[in-house]
């Protein structure tokens, strides 16, 4: 949320009809949660000062979390406020959190939420549907001259973790390893189905970590699986470019969604097709034949399968298409232009 954030008021400021005063926590995830219990604080504070400095028209919150602090406020904002959220921020399944998050919502004039799945959680919990819209993240087309070369990509990755990627495929998988995620499921399930020779690439880490490791090792994956642990930004892009298609088998979580699916966008603009759960937010982001392909969850045979069709019969040309649509559909200048249009309508 916090890349999302700082991307989203980077393209805000290339308009020219916009006007930007922001408020953002810039951290590494060392002690974020003391960071940011402090950062709320300081909202308390430093919202009323920046609204009678500035007198803007409208307050725009990057998440649930921030928005939050509006209940605590002794003076209400007399101006619209609006917040962004995406998924997690949402559902969390924490009871006292939940009980409040209704609070929040009575305190909003209006809520993006990155997907239709985050939207009708939201109205679960208490969200009027008529101040909610559901409009996508976006994603910042300067990382894509940041990629390498797709040869170049695979030797430096075969440097790195000391395998031949020779006359085989790369699956990759990006993200927090926790339980919806389904990187297990996948690895027991699919995997040893699909026909292709691949070396799965898992990137990450969390508090799966090592039971995905452990599921490697019993089923002796070691040859075909390299998990990667957390990786720099720079061999992150390395990852997307040396990689055919992208992998994300969430499986069904009571308390916790995908809100939307952020690496996915992230693999298109690598031209790297994704194929993915029809699940959550991710419903929102692939379009069938275009720029991956939704499998309904836990569903391994047809993983399996469609993974096989796309190497078999369309990866250079479902590889350009899906560059194509992420680029037009998903640039955040393109997104942010909806959202000025919904925050106008809340200000009328």
């Amino acid at each position: 949320m916090q890349n999302v954030s700082v991307q989203m008021t980077e393209a805000i400021r290339r308009r020219d009809d916009v006007v930007l005063e922001s408020i953002i926590l810039h951290s590494s995830w060392k002690f974020i949660g003391i960071k940011t219990f402090f950062f709320l604080a300081t909202l308390l504070w430093k919202i009323p000062r920046k609204i009678q400095r500035f007198r803007p028209d409208v307050i725009l919150f990057s998440s649930m979390v921030t928005a939050g602090v509006l209940p605590f406020m002794i003076k209400k904002p007399a101006i619209p406020c609006v917040t962004i959220n995406h998924g997690q921020d949402v559902t969390l399944p924490v009871r006292i959190y939940q009980w409040y998050i209704r609070y929040i919502f009575k305190h909003l004039q209006g809520v993006i939420s990155v997907s239709s799945a985050t939207r009708d959680a939201s109205i679960q919990r208490g969200m009027n549907p008529d101040v909610g819209v559901s409009l996508p993240n976006g994603y910042d087309p300067k990382v894509l001259k940041k990629l390498p070369e797709k040869v170049e990509a695979k030797k430096i990755l075969e440097e790195a973790f000391r395998t031949d990627f020779t006359g085989k495929k790369i699956l990759l998988t990006v993200g927090r390893q926790v339980k919806r995620k389904g990187h297990t499921w996948f690895i027991k399930h699919v995997l040893q189905r699909i026909q292709t020779d691949v070396v799965y690439l898992i990137v990450g880490d969390g508090p799966e970590f090592d039971n995905i490791c452990n599921m490697r090792d019993s089923l002796g994956l070691q040859d075909k699986i390299i998990m990667t642990g957390k990786l720099s930004f720079e061999m992150l892009n390395v990852c997307y470019s040396a990689a055919d298609v992208f992998v994300m088998p969430n499986i069904p979580v009571e308390g916790d969604m995908e809100g939307f699916g952020i690496v996915l966008l992230e693999a298109n603009r690598a031209g790297m097709p994704a194929v993915a759960s029809d699940l959550e937010g991710i419903k929102d982001v692939i379009e069938q034949g275009v720029n991956g392909y939704r499998i309904p969850p836990e569903n391994a045979s047809k993983f399996a399968e469609k993974i096989d069709y796309i190497f078999k019969n369309e990866l250079d040309d479902l590889s350009k298409k899906s560059e194509d649509y992420v680029l037009k559909t998903f640039n955040w200048d393109t997104v942010v232009d909806k959202y000025i249009r919904f925050l106008k309508t809340v200000n009328e």
